[in-house]
């Protein structure tokens, strides 16, 4: 049994490891190969969720599952807001083989399926980032970014000015990238090839208007049925791709809203990212489209992340 705790989890899944583990992962879900039900969210009494999230990875592999807590409260502190384990089993026998931070891989792999996401869907020349969103995820995603585009420039907002300013910072020094500190989501967003919102807020703040043409989005902060980060209208301006159509279509908040308003339907949704990488969905048409990744987060991302950890697959 091995127990790879934040510090070692950190050191070996670096964002370009992380990047092709997340593609796989991708495939092997759209082949088959993988497989996971709907995650299992309850809420605390407090109000926070507490998930419980299996996929199995196939035969002769592996298969495990996250268990996690995501107390928003903690943003701003000394505690990270999301904390648990993923816990990993081999598939012949089902025994338990070890677990593995899930800290440190929900950080790093949700900027990972961005990253593919955004190879896929971005134009080529893409180089101007905006990042609504300071922390963890914030972070993440700029690393995530520069692996898959040769950004240039970026802007950051964050509600906590001292968040953006210490990010802007800190992100300046790490990546040799002018980050420049907006004062309001809509400055951040202005003339940006690539938006990455990771926020957890629950009203819609992202508007059609402010958004470039040939833009790429990648809508992460929220993964709950009426939660969003993006309005109805840029919805629906958008080619919305999904990380999995099926959880997409019962737990999307960016999706389900617009639906009940009878501003889209089932068929806007162009198809997932795996589907892309597969060759079974198309990805951007032309340089004028605005794209639109929402992500959930798959459980298959965080065991396959376990599983190279505990066993180097």
């Amino acid at each position: 049994m091995r127990i790879v705790e934040a510090k070692e989890a950190r050191e070996r899944l670096t964002m370009p490891v992380c990047i092709e583990l997340m593609r796989r992962a991708f495939r092997d879900l759209e082949s088959g190969k993988a497989s996971q039900p709907l995650r299992s969210i309850v809420k605390l009494p407090g109000g926070d969720p507490f998930g419980f999230m299996p996929a199995y990875l196939g035969e002769d592999s592996y298969f495990g599952a996250k268990v996690l807590s995501a107390f928003h409260r903690n943003i701003g502190t000394e505690y990270p807001s999301h904390n648990g384990y993923v816990m990993m089993f081999e598939s012949q026998h089902g025994t338990f083989v070890g677990m593995a931070d899930a800290t440190v891989i929900t950080e790093i792999r949700t900027g990972a399926v961005s990253g593919v996401a955004t190879d896929l869907l971005a134009r080529k020349d893409a180089h101007k980032l905006a990042i609504i969103g300071a922390g963890a995820q914030g972070r993440s995603h700029l690393a995530a970014m520069t692996c898959v585009r040769e950004i240039t420039e970026a802007a950051v907002y964050d509600i906590r000015k001292e968040a953006a300013e210490k990010y802007a910072e800190e992100m300046s020094a790490k990546y040799g990238i002018p980050v420049r500190v907006a004062k309001d989501a809509e400055d951040c967003v202005k003339g940006a090839d690539i938006i990455c919102t990771v926020t957890p807020s629950k009203e819609p703040y992202l508007k059609k208007e402010w958004i470039a043409p040939g833009a790429h989005i990648n809508a992460v902060g929220t993964f709950s049925p009426v939660t969003r980060e993006v309005t109805s209208e840029l919805v629906a301006a958008s080619r919305l791709y999904s990380d999995q159509t099926e959880a997409m279509k019962k737990e999307c908040g960016e999706y389900l809203i617009p639906v009940s308003e009878g501003r889209i339907d089932e068929s806007h949704i162009v198809g997932s990212v795996g589907e892309v990488l597969l060759g079974r969905a198309p990805a951007r048409g032309n340089d004028e489209e605005i794209t639109l990744f929402d992500a959930l987060g798959l459980a298959i991302e965080d065991v396959m992340c376990a599983a190279y950890l505990c066993t180097d697959i």
